[in-house]
This record gives structure tokens, sequence and C-alpha cells, in this order.
């Protein structure tokens, strides 16, 4: 027991603590302290008790977030005022966080960081507000400034190290040859001294970080950066694994996407689901854009032996929905760890050249211009998703930007309470637009189902869509 971690009632897998900061919110003035108190009677409360759950559940694998705040119902948090700033009181805890009575090093930093965005968020909701008032232009500029907001106080800006962060895009839920694919992947990127941000959660988030550590270990660099970007709607069931050693939660799942790519200098994806499909469109569709033309950002696709065929069904419905040209944004390839470390490790040269040229920050990608349509926060509804335009007359940059929203509708009914409720209550979200696109969107959701990409929990997946093609009838 320390001076820090006070434990004062255990059952078998509960318990009550008092935990203090460490490295982190340990110096505030009163005026910090009264703020920070202040959450617990503002609209961000629940978020943050929420969130905090979701960090202190460390060792669940389960990926229902309705079942976890179920579990823990009778979970609180309480900030505590004292004279040299703050605690967390917490009751009815997981008990897996904790090591005899006394709250895991790397969770306590985690918890830290949700109570630092939280607290944060808490204080920008005005703008975030006035974004409905704005101009798609005044939109666009003020996005950026609240995202490089968030990163930088999260302390994830660094402004004299020179580009070698790669993003990891994957999914949570793989399989045991495809997690040491990543991880294999990491370890080449480690030993090339790049280092890793991904969405923080298992799976191939985790794997290129344990990966990247042992590459670094060899190097002796001991500066590697981990970086975890979440969000609230998803954190619950993409804990943050414990090599993170950065954690930031963005308000929302486009600010989340817009952090990561102007955040880093190239991006890696590997097989995943359909949140991992979102991703690509986001970034598919930000990369289409014309400003974007003189922008560096290497892109690479890659899966072990045996999961070629994801991305050869991926390269296949991007073609067949937005046409060939598509594949000029992106590079394939497969079963080669160091092919891929290498391509990264040129990349960020050209980056660096870029950015220089451009007049560019290294650390934050201020140029890249992301479509409004793109970014602009999309509320899951059965109304929203009904009325999305999935038609092939459509312009490919604006298909591409409500593509990206159907399959957010899909991940929040898969794995986001919200979205989890809204199926139960209502029955599947409609999905309407032309046959042909529907039926390359079906086609490969279809393929993830058969490869075990939808599950959750382990149990049988139960499809969030139905499919209506206007010009075939439905199916």
């Amino acid at each position: 027991m320390t001076s820090t971690d006070i434990s004062t009632k255990r059952c078998p897998d509960r318990i009550d603590a008092e935990v203090s900061p460490r490295g982190t919110l340990e110096l505030l003035s009163q005026q910090e302290v009264d703020r920070l108190r202040n959450v617990r009677n503002s609209s961000v409360y629940e978020l943050f008790r929420r969130c905090s759950l979701a960090v202190l559940n460390c060792d669940d694998t389960t990926d229902d977030a309705a079942e976890v705040f179920a579990r823990y119902a009778n979970f609180s948090i309480e900030i505590v005022h004292r004279a040299r700033g703050i605690k967390l009181r917490l009751k009815n805890a997981p008990a897996c966080a904790f090591v005899d009575g006394t709250i895991m090093n790397g969770v306590r930093d985690h918890l830290f960081a949700v109570l630092r965005d939280m607290v944060f968020l808490s204080g920008e909701v005005e703008a975030l507000a006035a974004m409905k008032a704005l101009s798609a232009e005044e939109e666009d500029g003020l996005t950026r400034n609240l995202v490089f907001n968030f990163l930088r106080n999260a302390g994830l800006l660094k402004p004299r190290l020179p580009p070698r962060l790669v993003v990891c895009w994957g999914g949570h839920s793989i399989g045991r040859e495809e997690y040491l694919y990543s991880k294999a992947v990491g370890y080449q990127l480690g030993l090339r001294g790049l280092d890793i941000c991904t969405g923080c959660g298992p799976g191939a988030m985790k794997g290129p970080m344990k990966g990247a550590t042992i590459g670094h270990a060899k190097q002796r660099n001991r500066e590697g950066r981990y970086i975890g970007i979440s969000e609230p709607g998803i954190i619950a069931a993409e804990s943050p694994n414990p090599i993170v050693n950065h954690l930031v939660i963005m308000p929302d799942i486009e600010k989340r996407l817009e952090a990561f790519v102007r955040l880093g200098h190239g991006i890696i994806v590997f097989p995943g689901g359909a949140g991992t499909l979102e991703e690509i469109l986001f970034l598919i569709g930000t990369l289409m854009d014309p400003r974007n033309a003189d922008v560096q950002l290497p892109v690479i696709f890659t899966a072990g032996p045996g999961n070629q065929d994801y991305f050869t069904a991926i390269d296949a419905f991007l073609v067949d929905t937005l046409g060939e040209d598509v594949r000029r944004f992106y590079r394939v390839i497969v079963n080669d760890t160091a092919a891929v470390a290498l391509a990264l490790r040129d990349g960020m040269a050209a980056v660096a050249n870029n950015r220089r040229a451009s007049r560019d920050a290294y650390y934050y990608n201020w140029l890249l211009s992301i479509p409004p349509a793109m970014k602009s926060h999309f509320v899951v509804s059965h109304d929203n998703m009904a009325a999305l335009d999935l038609r092939r007359s459509l312009p490919a940059a604006e298909l591409v930007i409500n593509l990206r929203r159907a399959f957010s509708g899909i991940v929040a009914g898969n794995v986001k309470e919200s979205g989890i409720h809204m199926i139960r209550d209502h029955g599947p979200f409609q999905l309407h637009g032309d046959s042909d696109i529907l039926t390359a969107m079906d086609t490969l959701l279809r393929k993830f189902v058969v490869q075990g990409r939808m599950k959750l929990g382990g149990g049988t997946y139960n499809p969030c869509y139905r499919i209506n093609a206007e010009d075939s009838g439905g199916r």
C-alpha cells in the first residue's frame, strides 16, 4: 500500500481506492482544481465515468460496451480536492487494474489522460456548438485548430522531431496469425527508428506497438512513442492496450480520424472489419481532394500469408465504387514485413522534403485539406442512415463521403452502446442506393462475416443493416 493508492474495500472483481496523478495534472492552481471539480456537475461527467471505466477494465476481452457498463453499473469516480491538487476516489472499480491494492502505473497514466481530455472537452463545447453557424471554410479552419489544440493539450506535438510517426489501422478482433504479422511489421518499423500511432486498442492496434518496442530496444532507442487516439463512443469496446504511453481522447470519430492524418507521416492498414473500411474511406476521400495533389502521405495496405484476399476484396470494392484512379492513392504489399518498413522509411524522407518545400510543420499537417462534409460529424440514426445517397450518379468525391458515413453507422450498430440500443429497439439500419454499389458493399460485408471480422464477443454476428437496391427491389 502506498500513500497515493489507499484500498479500503475488496471483493473478487471490485475494488475501492484513491488514486493520485503521476506525471500529469500534478501541479495545479486553485482555479484549475475548481474547474476539474466542476466536471462532477457538468454534462461530460457521465462520459468521463464511462471512459474511466473502460481504462480501468484493462484485462477484459469483451468488445460489447453495453455489457461492460451493465456489469459495472455501480462504478463511480469522484474528483477530490486537496491543498496540493486532486486525487480520484474510485468505488467498485475493476480489480484487474490493481496489483496488491495499488493501481498499475500505465493504467494510472491512462486514467488521468481521460480526465485531462474530458476537462479540455468541457471547455471546448462552445467552440463545437459554434460550428453550426459557420460557413464550410470557417468550420474547416475551426476543426483544424480544435484538433491541434487537443493534440497540443495532450503533449503529442513535438516540434523538433523529424517525420517518423506511422499510423497503423486494422481490426481489433483478429486471428493469431494476423496479430503476429502486424507485430512483425511493427518490429521492422522499430528497427528503423519509426514510432507508432494506432487506435490504442487490441489486435492490429496492439501488434505494431508490441513489435516496435522490441525493435526500439534492439536499437537502444529509449524514446519510442506509442500513441493511442480514441474517442468516447468506442473506447469501451477498444480499451487502451498497455503499451500506449501517450493517450488522447478526441470528441468524436471525425475528429479522431482527422487527428490521425494530421499527426501521422505515413499510414499502414492491416486487415480489419467495417471500422477499418470507414478509416480507409476517410483517408481515400481526403487524398482524392484536388487540393491535396502536392501533399505527401504514403499509404500501404498489407496482409500476411493466407490473408492476401482481404485487400484483393478491398481493392475491388474501391475500384467498383470510386473508379480505377483510386489505386494511385495506396500501395498493396503482401507478406513482406521488411518491404513495408522500407516503403515507410523512404516515405518519411519524401514527407520531410515535402514539408520543407511547402513550409508546413513536421509535427502537424496544416496544409492537408479534408473535405468539410467528410469531417462534419455524422449523427448515426435510422433516419440519417436511410437518407444516405449511395448512387453512381454522384461525383466520386461525394459518394465516398456517404460510403464512409454508411460504414460509420455499421460500426456504431456493431460496437457502440448507442448504436446497439438503436438496433435492438428499432431493427436494422436501412441502406438505399444503386444496385451495383449496394451489391459491392454487401458482398464485402458478407466476406467480413465469413472471415469472422464482424463478430462480437465470440458470438454469432447479426447484421445491423439491410440493403435496399432501388432498381432491383431490395434484398
